[in-house]
């Protein structure tokens, strides 16, 4: 017997991941595309739209926080 998986609506945590890969996807054309190798913070603030003043809110994804020791 073959078993048939049914996809339900996406819940929240569906979207964030979803908005993960997109923001994922935006960073690789970036990188692609630079002249550079390494993307600047300031180049990944301007591909994420950080702190950019947008009639539509992003999605809050929780960043995780890099500790240098």
């Amino acid at each position: 017997m073959t078993q048939v998986v049914t996809l339900s609506a996406p819940n929240a945590q569906d979207c964030v991941a979803l908005a993960e890969i997109e923001l994922c996807g935006e960073l690789m054309i970036a990188a692609a595309d630079a002249l550079e190798d390494r993307l600047s913070p300031d180049r990944i603030d301007e591909v994420l739209n950080v702190g950019a003043d947008c009639a539509e809110p992003a999605p809050t994804i929780p960043r995780q926080v890099r500790h240098r020791g």
